[in-house]
C-alpha cells in the first residue's frame, strides 16, 4: 500500500471538501483504488443517508446518536428528537433512510433496537420529520416494531429500503432460531409496508391466520444489507450465517428461505445447527449466493453509476469480519467473479452506498469509525 498527499489540483477533481484529506492508493483488479477517510470520529455509525444537497449525510451512531456530517468532514451535534434505544450488545440505532418525497416532506425513517416490557428487545422503524434548521426530528412516530420482543443483544437486522409505494425492512431472528419459521412471528423475515407503516392488501399473509400480515419473506437470519437491483427493480438482501454460510437472498413475495432448518453453515461452537436438516430442505429457497466461510457480510450498494465504468454491474458488500469490502461482477443476476478489496486497511465495513457523486461512501465499525470516499484514480 502507497500512501500519499495528492496535489491540491488533483482533489479538486475528486469534489469539494477533501483539499487537505490524506488519499490511500491501493491496487485492484480494475484499477488503483483512492480511499480519503472524511472523518475518523463516528462511534460505531451504522446507517448513512445523503441529504438532497449531495454535501452532506445523516449517519446513526449505535449507541443511540443521529448526526450531520459533511463533506468537509464537519460533525454536527447529535440531534434531537431521536427515539431512545436499546444500546447492547448488537443493538442500538441502526439504519437510517430518506423519504422518497424528501424534498416536500422532510421525512427521515430510523430502525433502532427498542426493549420491551420484560427486558428483551427487538427492531423498531419509524420517522420524522427534519427540522428546518435540521437540528431535531420533529413529530417522530412508530411506525412498525418487531413482535414478539425476543432479544437480549443479538441479531436485529436492520435495513430500510424503499421500492415505489412501499418500505421494505429487513430483519434479524433475534438469535432465537425456531421463530424464523413461525409465521406468527417478525423474526427472520423481510416486512413490507406502506411509507406511513399501514399493511399493503396484497402483503402474502394477509389472509392467512394467524400470521403477521406485515411480512413479505420469511426464514431468514440476520439481514444487514438490503438494496434494489436498479436493472430488475427486486430487493436483494445479505444474511449472516452462523459459522460458515453467509447469503445473498432475493427476498420474494411468500417465499420461505429456510433458516434453521436449511443452512450451509454450524455453530459458532463447532456444533451443528440444532434444527438444521441440511443445506436446503423442500418448501425453502436455495440462496441466491453463498460463502461456505463467513465474511460476515453487512451493507450492500448495486454500482449503476457513469462515474467509474470499470465498475459497473457490480455488487459492492461490506465484511466485518473479512475487514474488506467485497466486490462481485454480475452477469445478468449471476453472480460472474468475486474480488475484496480495501484489506489492507484492516476495518471492519458496516454500511455501503453510491454517493450522488458517483463515489462510493462506507462506513467503519469501531469506536473511532470513519465515513470514507472510495473511487478508482483517473
Amino acid at each position: 500500500m502507497l500512501r500519499v498527499a495528492l496535489t491540491a489540483a488533483a482533489l479538486a477533481l475528486l469534489g469539494p471538501g477533501l483539499a487537505s484529506a490524506q488519499t490511500e492508493r491501493l491496487n485492484s483488479e480494475k484499477g488503483t483504488v483512492e480511499v480519503q477517510s472524511i472523518t475518523q470520529s463516528l462511534e460505531n455509525p451504522w446507517g448513512m443517508a445523503f441529504l438532497p444537497d449531495g454535501k452532506r449525510l445523516l449517519v446513526t451512531e449505535r449507541p443511540g446518536r443521529l448526526r450531520l456530517v459533511g463533506l468537509d468532514g464537519q460533525l454536527s451535534a447529535p440531534l434531537g428528537g431521536v427515539p431512545k434505544v436499546y444500546a447492547r450488545g448488537q443493538g442500538g440505532l441502526l439504519d437510517v433512510a430518506l423519504s422518497p418525497d424528501f424534498a416536500a416532506d422532510r421525512l427521515v425513517y430510523l430502525t433502532w433496537a427498542e426493549q420491551g416490557i420484560d427486558g428483551k428487545a427487538g427492531t423498531s422503524a419509524g420517522r420524522g420529520r427534519l427540522s428546518d434548521d435540521s437540528s431535531r426530528l420533529e413529530n417522530f412516530e412508530v411506525i412498525f416494531q418487531q413482535q414478539p420482543k425476543l432479544s437480549e443483544g443479538l441479531h436485529f437486522g436492520s435495513r430500510l429500503v424503499f421500492s415505489g409505494d412501499y418500505l421494505f425492512i429487513a430483519l434479524g431472528d433475534n438469535n432465537a432460531r425456531a421463530e424464523a419459521q413461525n409465521l406468527a412471528s417478525h423474526q427472520g423475515t423481510v416486512v413490507r409496508l406502506h411509507h406511513d407503516g399501514s399493511v399493503p392488501p396484497d402483503n402474502p399473509f394477509v389472509e392467512r391466520a394467524g400470521a403477521r400480515p406485515e411480512i413479505w419473506a420469511y426464514g431468514l437470519r440476520n439481514q444487514q444489507g438490503a438494496a434494489i437491483n436498479p436493472w430488475t427493480g427486486e430487493l436483494w438482501t445479505v444474511d449472516h450465517g452462523p459459522r460458515g454460510g453467509d447469503e445473498i437472498n432475493r427476498p420474494r413475495a411468500g417465499e420461505n428461505y429456510g433458516w434453521p432448518l436449511a443452512t450451509h453453515g454450524i455453530n459458532y461452537s463447532g456444533l451443528r445447527i440444532p434444527e438444521a436438516k441440511g443445506e436446503w430442505v423442500e418448501g425453502s429457497v436455495r440462496p441466491h449466493h453463498v460463502w461456505p466461510r463467513s465474511p460476515a457480510v453487512s451493507g450492500m450498494a448495486f454500482y449503476d453509476a457513469e462515474r467509474f465504468p470499470a465498475w459497473q454491474r457490480s455488487l459492492f458488500i461490506g465484511a466485518l469480519a473479512d475487514r474488506s469490502l467485497i466486490r462481485l461482477e454480475l452477469d445478468g443476476e449471476r453472480i460472474a467473479h468475486e474480488e475484496r478489496l480495501l484489506k489492507e486497511r484492516n476495518r471492519r465495513i458496516r454500511a455501503v452506498q453510491v454517493g450522488p457523486d458517483g463515489f462510493l461512501y462506507m462506513l467503519t465499525d469501531d469506536a473511532r469509525g470513519e465515513l470514507l470516499r472510495v473511487g478508482l484514480a483517473p
